[in-house]
């Protein structure tokens, strides 16, 4: 599914059936850190205004989805628990080109935010399949599509001011990565864990 090379194993959904509360504070900080990663790259990048636009309709969605997770946190009677690293995402974080030009810069940082969004993805359609919760289900479907179109947005972004970049090669290059780096997560009941 969206060129990931390595399905996430089936038995993190076991952990995530014992803890939900877990996953859903981690899946709201998620949400939040999303829409914060869109609104950095506007500061960064003011000047592609078409980009500019996209990236604060994202950051809303994103905003939204936190406190649509938040809302259901609080109706099956939890709290939502303390925000915590996602070691997941700073790995994928280290491969991003922090030299080279302006354009390679952003590319990356495109590329990167579309691999966490196929990531989600991917989780998302486990958990329409895995989770015990009807509504949980549902819900995680319409999440499922959302973040399908974010990673889409991103890539699309990413051709489209890749300019010399050869970004075919780089989303390649990134697919590799992630591939090694998810092979030590899936063991904790969090989005990326």
């Amino acid at each position: 599914m969206l060129g990931l090379q390595l399905a996430t194993d089936r038995r993190w959904a076991e952990l995530v059936r014992a803890d939900l509360p877990a996953l859903l504070t981690d899946h709201a900080w998620c949400e939040q850190k999303a829409a914060s990663n869109a609104i950095s790259m506007i500061v960064r990048y003011p000047e592609n205004s078409e980009l500019v636009k996209e990236l604060i309709r994202i950051a809303q969605e994103e905003l939204d989805h936190f406190g649509q997770v938040v809302e259901r946190i609080h109706a099956r009677g939890w709290t939502l628990g303390p925000e915590r690293k996602d070691d997941y995402v700073n790995e994928l974080a280290r491969f991003m080109q922090k030299d080279g030009s302006r354009e390679e810069r952003l590319v990356d940082r495109l590329l990167f935010s579309a691999m966490i969004e196929a990531r989600s993805c991917e989780r998302f359609k486990l958990l329409t399949e895995e989770c015990a919760d009807p509504e949980l289900r549902t819900f995680y479907r319409d999440l499922m599509i959302s973040e399908a179109g974010h990673y889409s947005t991103f890539i699309g972004y990413a051709r489209r001011y890749g300019g010399r970049v050869d970004v075919d090669a780089r989303w390649a290059a990134y697919l590799a990565y992630e591939t090694e780096v998810i092979t030590r997560y899936g063991n904790a009941p969090t989005m990326h864990g």
